[in-house]
């Protein structure tokens, strides 16, 4: 599908390129359509492109050699997906699956290589950005060994609402469960007294965020960790304004 230059501005890590390099990558970048549940790579598979969500969020799983898997970390229209292609892996023992449907650009590896190879402001972007996915990565983790299941899912509810232009997330709590690498009836239950306190609303799949600061208060720190890091490491997303000088100076 051909995109248009103004699209990319859906996602907010392609909104931030300069000009020049904007112009490079719109022959390259193709506009998909990434339905929920669809596998973008699979554990230890060699990636063949890298996405950038805009309008869908693809959750990051770690797979266990029985099948096991737990939500490491979350991307959506403030990322890409894929950054082992760039880093020098070409492959990595996450699993990435759409958890929430939606849109992105798919570019290839060859492609994705060679930008950040210029060693342009791309390079000082991306690394950023890879830094900003490890600290959720390790956040995360934290989390899952530390805090309770009723914090956990505040979290990812409020981490995936900031990948989300509404207040509703499209979710059945088996999928929820085999993010937070849980059981179901955790998850129900769990969901039941947020429900019950008048935070969400969850009907048929569908969960409904009604007072998202009681989420705030009831989560756990690691939301906030993971929140101020991205601001941090990230701060001129937001205006798009994100060159090679102020990269380097930040």
């Amino acid at each position: 599908m051909k995109v248009a230059l103004q699209e990319l501005n859906h996602n907010l890590l392609l909104s931030a390129l300069p000009e020049s390099e904007r112009q490079r990558w719109l022959p390259e970048l193709e506009l998909v359509e990434l339905p929920l549940g669809h596998v973008l790579y699979e554990s230890n598979s060699t990636m063949t492109h890298v996405y950038f969500p805009t309008t869908a969020i693809v959750s990051l799983l770690y797979v266990l050699e029985n099948g096991a898997s737990a939500e490491i970390a979350v991307v959506g229209n403030e990322g890409v997906v894929g950054v082992s292609l760039f880093m020098g892996g070409g492959s990595t023992p996450n699993r990435a699956v759409v958890q929430s449907a939606g849109f992105g650009f798919k570019l290839n590896a060859h492609a994705m290589r060679e930008e950040f190879d210029r060693a342009g402001p791309v390079l000082h972007l991306l690394l950023r950005y890879t830094m900003a996915l490890i600290v959720q990565m390790s956040q995360t983790a934290v989390c899952n060994r530390h805090h309770s299941l009723d914090q956990q899912l505040c979290r990812w509810l409020l981490l995936s609402l900031d990948r989300l232009a509404g207040n509703e997330l499209s979710m059945t709590q088996e999928l929820i469960a085999n993010m937070l690498g849980v059981r179901r009836e955790g998850v129900s239950e769990s969901a039941l007294k947020l429900q019950k306190d008048g935070l969400i609303r969850y009907s048929r799949g569908r969960i409904t965020v009604l007072d998202r600061p009681g989420l705030e208060l009831r989560t756990c720190e690691c939301y906030a960790v993971v929140k101020a890091e991205y601001d941090r490491l990230l701060p001129l997303l937001k205006d798009g304004s994100f060159g090679a000088d102020s990269a380097v100076k930040k």
